[in-house]
């Protein structure tokens, strides 16, 4: 599996499940909630904020779909 974040606003590369990796601001909190850690994008996709503080996140691919 590749370590290479990808932001919000950036299309997801592959279908498959990302996990949360930061804020782009590099702060740590608030922390996003247990639904925001971990979402599944398809090929093509938008990599989201975090709703929950409305802030800009990167994301790590964690595994296939």
């Amino acid at each position: 599996m590749s370590s290479k974040r990808y932001k919000t606003g950036e299309k997801a590369p592959a279908r498959a499940w990302y996990t949360w990796d930061g804020y782009i601001d590099g702060t740590t909190t608030p922390k996003p909630t247990a639904e925001e850690m971990r979402i599944p994008l398809e090929t093509g996709e938008t990599f989201p904020p975090i709703h929950s503080c409305n802030k800009g996140a990167y994301w790590v691919l964690n595994s296939y779909r």
